[in-house]
């Protein structure tokens, strides 16, 4: 069974592409509304679900958060690639830099991978907003995964860079 997103609540939560800007526990400037600390956020929960979900070809959305969740699972599969061929901390950092300094496609763009479930933005500022949100949570997303990809003596973790291989919803990852 697919894990969602536990955040169906979006009331009073701004959108665009038809997703909600869900609250981020960041530093990083963008968007996304700050989170409390305390609580769990949706780069937590594509973090905690990834290796569950990415097992499945199909996956049900029961809210609009869960696209959300859709295209975190793929960006942490993406990563993960990147990481697969560095073997210290140090590298790993570098490659999710680099990942990190690529462009962002948004919906309607080429590249982006999802055409048919984002919708596509109304306006110029719509789509920069949508696409400065997902360089925030691709970002966040980043610095979270390393802790996991990376044991604290900077060696490898093979319990998540082993799931690398793994192709998330039949989708080839560059």
């Amino acid at each position: 069974m697919v894990y969602h997103s536990s955040f169906v609540n979006e009331e009073g939560v701004a959108k665009a592409c038809g997703c909600p800007l869900l609250p981020l526990k960041s530093h990083i400037k963008g968007p996304a509304p700050i989170s409390d600390q305390d609580r769990t956020d949706i780069v937590d929960e594509a973090i905690t679900f990834f290796r569950a979900n990415v097992f499945f070809r199909n996956f049900d959305i029961k809210s609009s958060a869960d696209k959300i969740l859709i295209y975190l699972t793929l960006y942490i599969n993406v990563a993960l690639k990147r990481l697969e061929g560095c073997r210290t901390l140090a590298e790993g950092t570098k490659a999710i830099i680099n990942l990190g300094l690529e462009k962002v496609p948004v919906p309607g763009e080429a590249g982006f991978p999802f055409g048919g479930l984002f919708a596509l933005p109304q306006s110029h500022q719509e789509a920069e907003l949508f696409r400065n949100y997902l360089k925030q949570i691709r970002e966040e997303t980043s610095g979270r995964l390393l802790s996991c990809a990376y044991r604290p003596n900077g060696t490898p973790n093979k319990w998540w860079l082993a799931f690398a291989k793994r192709k998330f919803m039949n989708i080839i990852v560059p």
